[in-house]
């Protein structure tokens, strides 16, 4: 190269005495382009110093990535390079050859003050080096002249030159270490690691293993080879050697993949192939989808993916010679790149606050593509690992990739539910809950500047709102939903976040159909029942100088949905990680004049509703048959009261009779209140906010207990009758015992039913006047019920035994014999009715799934008047001869009634003693 030009002196210099050039050293050489800039390189040894490198950009077309050796000056500007002084730093490594599983340290010793240091990787195959940045695997730590880089759990994807960029003496170093990473047998890929071929059909086939595009540095050969031919293949992120068999051979073989590389130890890996004899089982040519060739019983034929998928295609072939389904783990490269780029971006490779925009918008064209569930989960996989990067380096995205992510996330949830979202969640449970998860995180890291947003698809609709430091009304947002969707924050909650001039983002983000792709897995206090949702879920988040505040009272509005539902959220912890929904901080509000479903809860978080599945609702005959029951055991009850009105007198002559006759009445009088105001309950309106609906379910609440309580006391009445013989009570003292026992017990737990699951949400039953089957609420009903027909049972067993063998001291009197005996019989026959009729009722609660069991206790339950009426009115022979002498005057007037009777008729003084009792 020749160098010409001419050295013009300065007029000083010029006129002074002669100067003699000793040395000409070249440090820059520039280039002028047609656009007017010039392009100035570092010779060997020098530099331009930080300070020129820090304003001016470097050259791009430069392979070598050495950012103050070549920059770029514009028309007016000069400079040259500077000498470069004795490299200041060392860079140290445990060793470079890293075994894959350990930890790497890579440390730089310094013998001067350094600034700007940064740690980069340049991996085989990239044109540029990656930043790398704390992460999963990346730990950074300094200390006076020491800086070491850590990256724990290494593999093949961290190998490559490791760059130490750093500012000492003013200008800009960057040291090297190269780290090797050996191969491992499970990285290499083999299509396929299993054949079995029949040498008449197919008389040659192909073996192919392929290993990652970083380990170059390995070469590849079949064994055993002859008669085969050996040929490379490269895709977009292997190299693969195949091997041709031209012959099949004789017997089963095993054919081994040998790879080496100088200096490491070499990686052999088999692939078995079993020659089929005649007589084995086998699996016929199938070429239905893909190519499937005869393959022998127990074994798995095996498919290369289509063009630009990864994966492999395996069906099995059963030990009858039949054909099972096939198993495609076939995925998008395009979907896999970006899964993995996100991956090693949490990791640690790279610059979150450029690369996750760039994924997010890449990721919303690769949507077109999903077309498998391996597809859709990788989808939401690197959805779920540029969340975990946003959270954990705290950056703030932009409105166009916040825009990008919502846009994904609409045409995610516009899927189709049964061919991909059915088959991925049997592959990953926690799919749904993962994608909620990571549109919820990074949907709350927009960048202040561009709020107030929002955002509106079919799916998705978003509302973000920057807030002062005061707050001067509650927050309130609304999504248009139908029935329409609002949230409310009080002030209150809102006050202690701005304290120091803090600014408040919040938040709220409405999904559609995600509540549908959430697994249905129910925390403590649902129970196992099977819930719907509303079909929509609804995410708030407060963020406050950079963090997240998760506590804080909400209102929320879920509109009139015309039934009693539970507020839940979304746990994502619950279930071994794969997320539950749960009620814990949430409540029904009660007690406002809304007509809508309204919850308060007191954390942040997604929230829904749940209505219960399996009820059995609007089933017209069914209704029908509650109609008709309770219409006829009201008419059965007011005959009841007509027949105790003429004879009275006749059938109440001594105490037992009395007493029992009286238990019996009050059974009546409130089982007939309890059927009229369950007929009428359905004309209120429903909802714990009906003052009416709520006293009609409380009063059949507690009158259809008391009427089971008032057949306890006519038990246990007898019971006391035939176990304390000479220690008889007064029939005053007696009476009163039973009305305290018949009207108070039920009170009592119909009130504490009231107090204890009203609070909650949970007393009133979805859509009607009744105790909710599923808060726990029937439960004080039912309870009480069983019980008091077990102790019924109890009873009649001991008066059965007792009236069968009477002891000559201890057996009562004739006609309380026959009054006892008439107790037994009415005892007998309605205790099991009535515990049939409840048993039934407590299977309707636990077995929904069969209407059957609901006809059997609608029929029995509205019957009960009727029973009452014919079994323990009717069937008393006492009223019989009352009825017939009333009614058929063919008897003398002052006949004297059989001993057969239930009870026999008192001369006047035997009466005044009994009654004095």
């Amino acid at each position: 190269m020749t160098l010409s030009s001419t050295l013009t002196l300065p007029p000083a210099l010029a006129s002074s005495s002669p100067r003699t050039l000793t040395g000409l050293r070249l440090t820059t050489e520039c280039n002028a382009k047609h656009d007017g800039f010039t392009y100035c390189a570092c010779l060997s040894g020098y530099q331009w110093n930080a300070s020129v490198c820090s304003h001016h950009p470097p050259c791009q077309f430069l392979h070598d990535y050495h950012p103050c050796s070549c920059l770029i000056f514009g028309p007016t500007e000069a400079g040259y390079c500077q000498l470069l002084p004795p490299v200041p730093g060392t860079l140290r490594l445990n060793t470079w050859l890293q075994v894959p599983g350990n930890t790497l340290n890579v440390t730089l010793l310094t013998s001067h003050e350094t600034t700007n240091l940064n740690w980069f990787l340049r991996r085989t195959g990239s044109p540029r080096p990656i930043r790398l940045q704390p992460g999963t695997h990346v730990s950074l730590t300094s200390s006076q002249g020491q800086a070491v880089l850590s990256i724990c759990n290494i593999s093949h994807q961290w190998q490559g030159e490791y760059m130490c960029c750093f500012e000492a003496q003013g200008f800009r170093w960057e040291l090297y270490h190269v780290v090797k990473v050996p191969l491992q047998a499970t990285e290499v890929a083999r299509l396929p690691d299993q054949l079995s071929i029949s040498c008449a059909t197919s008389p040659g086939f192909q073996l192919s293993c392929c290993i990652p595009r970083t380990h170059l540095g390995y070469t590849a050969a079949w064994s055993p080879g002859q008669r085969s031919e050996a040929s490379l293949f490269n895709t977009p992120g292997d190299q693969c050697l195949v091997l041709a068999v031209q012959h099949c051979p004789i017997a089963d073989t095993i054919y081994t993949c040998d790879l080496q590389s100088p200096g490491l130890t070499p990686v052999r890996v088999p692939v078995s192939v079993t020659i089929i004899q005649d007589g084995d089982t086998i699996c016929p040519e199938d070429t239905s989808a893909i190519a499937w060739n005869v393959t022998k019983a127990g074994h798995v034929a095996q498919a290369p993916c289509p063009v630009n998928r990864m994966g492999l295609v395996k069906r099995t072939c059963g030990p009858d010679g039949t054909w099972g389904p096939i198993h495609s783990s076939c995925t998008d490269a395009g979907l896999l790149a970006l899964l993995q780029r996100a991956e090693l971006l949490w990791a640690g490779q790279g610059w979150p606050a450029e690369e996750v925009p760039q994924i997010l918008a890449q990721l919303l064209e690769q949507t077109v593509v999903v077309s498998s569930p391996s597809d859709l989960l990788a989808l939401l996989g690197t959805m779920t690992f540029l969340a975990k990067v946003v959270a954990d380096t705290r950056i703030q995205i932009n409105r166009s990739a916040l825009e990008a992510l919502l846009k994904t996330t609409n045409k995610v949830l516009d899927m189709d539910a049964s061919s991909l979202w059915t088959l991925a969640h049997a592959q990953k449970p926690s799919a749904g809950s993962d994608l909620l998860l990571a549109v919820e995180t990074m949907a709350c890291s927009l960048c202040a500047q561009d709020q107030p947003f929002s955002f509106s698809l079919s799916n998705v609709q978003l509302q973000t709102q920057l807030l002062g430091p005061s707050f001067p009304a509650d927050y309130r947002v609304s999504f248009t939903t139908q029935p329409p969707l609002q949230a409310q924050i009080p002030r209150h909650s809102l006050a202690p976040l701005g304290h120091n001039g803090t600014n408040v983002t919040i938040t709220s983000l409405m999904l559609r159909k995600l509540d549908h792709l959430l697994p249905s897995n129910y925390g403590q206090g649902l129970g196992d029942a099977l819930y719907a949702t509303p079909g929509l879920v609804l995410a708030i988040s407060i963020m406050a100088g950079g963090q997240a505040f998760n506590q804080g009272e909400v209102i929320l509005d879920f509109g009139d949905r015309d039934s009693t539902l539970h507020c839940v959220f979304w746990d994502h912890s619950l279930f071994q990680g794969n997320g539950g929904w749960s009620e814990e901080g949430c409540q029904l509000q009660t007690g406002n004049a809304s007509p809508t479903t309204q919850c308060i809860c007191q954390h942040l978080t997604a929230f829904s509703v749940l209505m219960s599945r399996h009820t059995v609702p609007g089933n017209p005959t069914l209704e029908l048959l509650s109609q008709v029951g309770l219409g006829a055991s009201i008419l059965a009850l007011l005959v009841c009261l007509g027949v105790y009105r003429l004879v009275w007198r006749v059938v109440v002559r001594n105490k037992v009779a009395y007493l029992r006759h009286a238990a019996l009445l009050n059974m009546v009088l409130c089982l007939l209140a309890a059927d009229s105001c369950f007929l009428g309950a359905p004309l209120l309106p429903p909802g714990p906010r009906s003052p009416l609906c709520l006293a009609a379910a409380f009063l059949c609440h507690f009158l259809y207990l008391a009427t089971f309580f008032w057949m306890l006391a006519q038990a246990l009445m007898l019971a006391h009758q035939l176990l304390f013989v000479f220690h008889q009570l007064s029939k005053r003292q007696v009476l009163s015992l039973m009305v305290v026992l018949g009207y108070l017990c039920p009170v009592g737990f119909a009130g504490v039913a009231l107090g204890v699951y009203l609070p909650r949400g949970k007393y009133l039953g979805e859509g009607a006047c009744w105790l909710d089957g599923k808060g726990g609420a029937l439960y004080t009903f039912v309870g009480p019920v069983l019980a008091i027909v077990g102790v019924n049972g109890l009873v009649l067993a001991m008066a059965v035994l007792k009236l069968l063998r009477p002891s000559l001291s201890e057996g009562p009197q004739m006609e309380k014999w026959q009054a006892l005996l008439g107790v037994v019989k009415a005892l007998l026959i309605l205790t099991p009715i009535f515990g049939l009729t409840w048993g039934l009722g407590l299977a309707t609660l636990l077995e929904e799934g069969s209407i059957v069991p609901h006809y059997v206790f609608t029929i029995l339950n509205t019957s009960q008047g009727v029973f009452i009426l014919l079994f323990g009115c009717l069937m008393d022979k006492k009223v019989q001869e009352a009825l017939l002498k009333r009614f058929c005057r063919t008897q003398p007037h002052n006949s004297t009634i059989s001993l057969a009777t239930n009870e026999t008729q008192m001369p006047e003084h035997s009466k005044g003693s009994e009654n004095g009792r």
